[in-house]
């Protein structure tokens, strides 16, 4: 029986190079692909930083090598006092002859006599620069459309380009990774024009941990960030609806969820609950007849490290600014009037703020025993009317129940769809003052997801709230994700652009025409990026990340796609295909 054969690291060239190289005078041909070589031989008298960003980011196969041999100055220095002085001697015969002063012997001279000192005094050095670019194409038609593209790109910028005749092996490999130079094609430049071929003016967010947002629609590079590397975790994402705003953000909850990340979502119109189904999340629907209840008067667990007279303190406060969104308008003795009644209805449970951090087995109150304290405290029974009707009224079931929702959980949805329109600030409000007060019990890596966080910037009390929030995240290892269709909305509180600019994330994708101006404002765009979110496709738009910022296409997987999906059609297809 014959032995099998097993390749040894001597074979290696011969696995991975192709069949054959057919060369011909003007390119080569490579296996299935052809391939051309070319160097740039002329360029302009001035090239401004970045010139050479549409060749690196250009979404086309190819290969670019640049060489840079410096060059000796004293030699260099010779050779220009040489050159001054041919310059000058043309200048003085073409004078006394007469003939009128020729500009371009003017400017050469100026311009050589500038570098001379420039180099005589270190600012600048000169450099023997190559530029080659080799190009790939499917057959030789596209080998042209591709050269007359490139050829193109170039010549906008008076830099010209020719094709290494009879020398493309030479050419290829000089654009291979072996650092030769095998077509020594040079042009000298100094460190200014030099400079501004280097390739770090590409727009790059790949790293090598984090979680992949999209692909970079500059270079088709892959996005690839950790956003707890940055000065803060936190981001905003603002789109018109339908643009992919609330996709966009379950795929990023599904690849941090894999990284070990643990996700809370505010979800008010039921988008994440077969995503929280298909990985075994908690969803709890908060509504006026539902099972699942938080207790805003629930008592926080102490920080390890903090004071617990400090955490009742800030525990009232936030409790206060709940009331004030539930009364709506309040005098500023009603408000005095709140601040005092929440300390007395703990007092009647015997919790105070010196024994708040050893009172976690008893009972917290509950709204109906602040509205008992009220009638009965000078000036409080009018207030006391207005909290009935979240006591006994009608939306008791909603505010005045124990908590009974289990967190012990990777993913925790908080759904408040099923509520009526004017609860939902409320809702928002009490879930989030309960979800702050889980974060800072334990310092866990964190996401926390606000859809639809322009309802908590219409009430100011709210909106106050979740700036503080926002504010405080990276203490506690959270990042906080604030996802608007209203940019409007968003952007008329005083507290919207402190939480833009306490993000330093932050995704814009399709944009309306009614809103582009305002956030083209806000984010400081150019008239092209304006144009660009306006006639974007779903799934596309700008992303920012501290102070780099790409063009991206948020690209799922088919699993993913499926997982994450609220298309009517596509869930209308899986739920026939689940039947059948």
């Amino acid at each position: 029986m014959p032995t099998p054969y097993t390749p040894s690291s001597e074979d290696l060239p011969n696995i991975i190079a192709p069949a054959g190289i057919e060369v011909n005078s003007n390119y080569l041909k490579i296996g299935d692909y052809y391939a051309k070589t070319f160097f740039i031989f002329t360029y302009p008298r001035y090239i401004s930083s970045g010139w050479f960003s549409p060749i690196l980011n250009l979404s086309e196969m190819m290969d670019i090598s640049i060489f840079m041999h410096p060059m000796d100055t004293a030699l260099t220095l010779r050779n220009l006092t040489k050159k001054v002085a041919q310059i000058e001697a043309e200048m003085n015969e073409k004078q006394d002859k007469g003939i009128v002063r020729d500009p371009v012997l003017q400017t050469a001279h100026e311009d050589v006599e500038s570098l001379r000192d420039a180099i005589q005094q270190a600012r600048e050095k000169l450099f023997q620069v190559g530029v080659y670019i080799t190009i790939y194409g499917a057959d030789i038609k596209k080998l042209e459309q591709l050269q007359n593209k490139v050829e193109s790109m170039l010549e906008s910028k008076l830099v010209y380009i020719k094709p290494a005749l009879f020398r493309q092996i030479e050419g290829m490999n000089t654009t291979f990774p072996f650092a030769k130079d095998e077509l020594s094609v040079l042009t000298p430049l100094n460190s200014g024009p030099a400079s501004s071929l280097f390739p770090f003016i590409s727009p790059d967010l790949s790293s090598e941990k984090g979680v992949l947002f999209g692909v970079n629609m500059h270079n088709n590079s892959l996005i690839i960030f950790d956003r707890f590397s940055l000065e803060n975790a936190n981001s905003v994402i603002f789109a018109k609806s339908g643009s992919g705003k609330s996709y966009s953000t379950k795929l990023q909850i599904l690849r941090s969820l894999m990284m070990g990340t643990n996700v809370v979502v505010l979800d008010p119109e039921n988008e994440y609950k077969n995503l929280a189904d298909a990985i075994g999340g908690s969803y709890f629907k908060i509504s006026l007849t539902s099972e699942s209840h938080v207790n805003p008067f629930d008592i926080p667990v102490i920080p390890e490290g903090e004071d617990p007279a400090d955490v009742f303190k800030s525990h009232v406060l936030n409790l206060a600014g709940l009331l004030k969104l539930m009364f709506g308008e309040i005098t500023a003795e009603e408000e005095s009037i709140i601040d005092r009644v929440l300390i007395e209805t703990y007092a009647s449970r015997d919790i105070t703020a010196e024994n708040f951090g050893a009172t976690r087995e008893l009972n917290p109150p509950l709204l109906e025993d602040l509205q008992v304290v009220l009638e009965n405290t000078e000036g409080g029974s009018a207030l006391a009317k207005r909290l009935e009707k979240y006591t006994r009224g009608s939306y008791a079931g909603f505010t005045n129940v124990p908590t009974n929702v289990d967190i012990k959980n990777r993913l925790i949805v908080f759904s408040i769809r099923d509520l009526e329109e004017e609860l939902r600030p409320i809702a928002m409000y009490i879930i989030l003052n309960f979800v702050w007060n889980l974060i800072r019990s334990e310092l866990k890596q964190r996401i926390l997801v606000i859809d639809e966080a322009w309802i908590m910037m219409k009430n100011k009390d709210s909106a106050s709230f979740l700036f503080g929030l926002v504010k405080r995240a990276r203490k506690y290892y959270l990042g906080v994700t604030c996802i608007t269709q209203d940019v409007e909305d968003f952007l008329k509180s005083e507290y919207g652009k402190p939480i833009i600019t306490n993000s330093s994330m932050q995704i814009l994708l399709k944009q309306s025409p009614t809103s582009i101006d305002s956030v083209g404002k806000t984010f400081n765009l150019t008239e092209g990026e304006k144009a660009f979110l306006l006639e974007c496709s779903v799934g596309e738009g700008l992303f920012f990340a501290g102070m780099k910022h790409v063009a991206i296409k948020i690209i799922p997987s088919y699993t993913e796609d499926q997982i994450i999906t609220t298309n009517p059609e596509q869930m209308l297809a899986i739920k026939g295909l689940t039947q059948r």
